[in-house]
Parts: structure tokens; C-alpha cells; sequence
């Protein structure tokens, strides 16, 4: 009964653990996202915790280093993850993830930072999360969750015994758990945008998403531009188009009430994650880049309100995207200019 109680609470509150009692078709993970480019330094950190079909489960910590284009992946007992009942907070062994700070102690690589102007997404009755009220769909093998699309940084990196001020750093948290990932996706990140003063934070995914013997396209992103958040989401009645060629270069094009956003790139030289598969736990991989770079265009009501270059981009694309994509065309009318 506690156990159901925890899931029910955590349901309208995405960050937290959502895994109270499951042990088994499993997995959750926080992507922590850090980048510090007056000290050439980006990386990503993803803390969580998996179970196979059979029960069997670890916890983990994921470190991509974006401007080494490495990866490692670090596994630690069940009994190492600790997750906090009433807010979003893990513990895995000597690290420590929340909404409000980072801890990394790896040999090398030891983190200590706050993170101050957290942006998060604005609950909504039937939106608690950035999924709206798919988030309360049962059976989806990925949800998705958004924690802080923009954050800065406080604090301190020390990597192999040189410590560097993070100050003038940016982060960004987002969340994934279910069984496993969808069959086929693109997805793209990035905080820093040229032409912008304000902070300003764009992320995209469009998914191929099974449910219930079939599937359907399933897409999300989110725009902060101006102190304004302009997010296109299959729950929000928006339209998505997507291509994708066979080098991996991408375009999505967003459409939601008068608004168009579009986002073409490619990854860059990335190391290999492990990604979640239903039954078989962390078998999955993929390779994300922490050094892409995506031309971004936004118009409303027809006026091209920021066209540039958004930097510093997290950009994966699965092996199937391509078959996935090609198969979803949708017309709607692109402004000129």
C-alpha cells in the first residue's frame, strides 16, 4: 500500500522517483546536463536504476564527456540508490542528484554545484508534466519528464586535480522511465542560442511510442525565448514533420496554433550510451553528442521572431529514425522569409 501511495504522489510531481515497487521490466534515469563553455567543458550525467524481466537489477551513473567525446558507465548495488519519498533527491553512492544541486565524486572528476534560476515546467491541472495528460496514460513503455530547462551554475569542477569555477555555466534536467525507450527517435538539446540575453533553452523529440500492440508518433519541445515558454506537444493538439537523411542530418518542424518552430542539425562526434530495452534491461545504445550545432527557426502569426545558430547541443538519432520519420509526413503552411 505505501508503495502505491508513493507512485500515485509522485504521478503529479514528474521529477521525483516514480519506481516505488517495481522490480522488474524497469528503469528510471535523471539526464543532468552541464556546460561551462569559457572553460571548454560539457558533460552529461545520468544517475538511475534498471531491472530486467527476470528481476535481476543494478543501479547507475552515465558520464558523457561532450568535449572529449567519451562515455563510461559505472554500476553500483541496488542498495546504493536512495530516492526521497516527498521530493525529487537520489543518492547513489558517494553522488547526490536534485532539483536544486549536483555531487560527482569519480576518480578524476569531482563535482560540487548549485544550481540557482531554475527554470521548470509550469504544472498544470491536467499538465503536471511535460507529457500533459499522457502522463497519466497506463502502460507506455517511455515516460518523459522535464525538470529544469534552464539553470546557472554555482560551485565547482575538479578534474584531474585542476578546479574550475563554473560560474557562467548552464545546466538543464530532464527524466525518462518505463520499461525501455521507444523503438526509433530524434531528440535534441541546447541552452545556448546566438542572439539571445535572456536565458533560452530548446528541446526537441519526436518518438515512435508502442502502446497496447500498436504505436503511434508521439513528439515534444519546448522553446523558452524571451521569458516566454512555447512548447509543441502531441497532447497540445500540435503537428510535427520530420526528415532525416542517411548521414544522420535531421529537420523537425513544429506547428501549434500560429506558432512554427523548426530545427535542423546533426549529430556531432558523440560517445556511446547505454539505453534501456523492455526485458532486457541497459542493453540499448546509442551515441549522443554534447557538441552539436542546430539552425533554429520561430515564427508567430507569421512574423520570424528569432532565426540563428543554437550551440552546445545534446542531439541524438537512433538507428531507426530514418524508417520512422519517413512514413509521418503532415502538411501545414510554413511562413516565407
Amino acid at each position: 500500500m505505501k508503495n502505491f501511495l508513493l507512485r500515485r504522489r509522485a504521478t503529479f510531481d514528474p521529477p521525483r522517483f516514480q519506481g516505488w515497487g517495481r522490480s522488474s521490466n524497469y528503469f528510471e534515469g535523471w539526464y543532468f546536463k552541464v556546460v561551462i563553455p569559457e572553460r571548454n567543458l560539457a558533460y552529461a550525467f545520468i544517475p538511475g536504476i534498471s531491472y530486467a524481466a527476470d528481476g535481476t537489477g543494478h543501479a547507475f551513473l552515465q558520464l558523457l564527456d561532450g568535449v572529449a567525446a567519451t562515455s563510461a558507465y559505472h554500476t553500483y548495488d541496488l542498495d546504493e540508490f536512495l530516492a526521497s519519498e516527498t521530493a525529487f533527491a537520489v543518492q547513489l553512492g558517494p553522488h547526490f542528484f536534485s532539483e536544486e544541486s549536483l555531487r560527482i565524486r569519480l576518480d578524476g572528476l569531482e563535482i560540487d554545484v548549485l544550481f540557482k534560476k531554475v527554470q521548470s515546467w509550469p504544472k498544470q491541472l491536467l499538465a503536471p508534466g511535460v507529457m500533459g495528460w499522457y502522463g497519466f496514460v497506463p502502460r507506455m513503455q517511455c515516460y518523459h519528464g522535464l525538470v529544469s530547462m534552464h539553470h546557472e551554475l554555482f560551485g565547482h569542477i575538479t578534474l584531474n586535480g585542476e578546479t574550475h569555477d563554473v560560474e557562467g555555466g548552464v545546466g538543464y534536467i530532464e527524466k525518462d522511465w518505463g520499461s525501455g525507450f521507444p523503438d526509433a527517435w530524434i531528440w535534441c538539446q541546447s541552452n545556448h542560442l546566438t542572439g539571445t540575453d535572456q536565458p533560452a533553452s530548446l528541446m526537441a523529440s519526436v518518438a515512435s511510442i508502442p502502446w497496447m500492440g500498436s504505436s503511434f508518433t508521439g513528439f515534444l519541445a519546448t522553446f523558452l525565448f524571451e521569458g516566454e515558454l512555447h512548447y509543441f506537444t502531441t497532447w497540445a493538439r500540435s503537428q510535427v514533420q520530420a526528415k532525416v537523411d542517411e548521414s544522420n542530418a535531421f529537420t523537425i518542424s513544429f506547428y501549434q496554433e500560429g506558432k512554427h518552430l523548426r530545427i535542423s542539425g546533426r549529430p556531432a562526434a558523440g560517445g556511446e550510451l547505454l539505453s534501456p530495452v523492455t526485458g532486457q534491461a541497459m542493453t540499448g545504445k546509442i551515441n549522443e553528442s554534447l557538441q552539436g550545432e542546430l539552425d533554429v527557426v520561430f515564427h508567430r502569426e507569421g512574423k520570424k521572431l528569432y532565426a540563428g545558430t543554437a550551440s552546445w547541443a545534446g542531439v541524438e538519432v537512433s538507428p531507426r529514425a530514418g524508417e520512422l520519420l519517413e512514413t509521418e509526413p503532415i502538411n501545414y503552411p510554413w511562413p516565407e522569409g
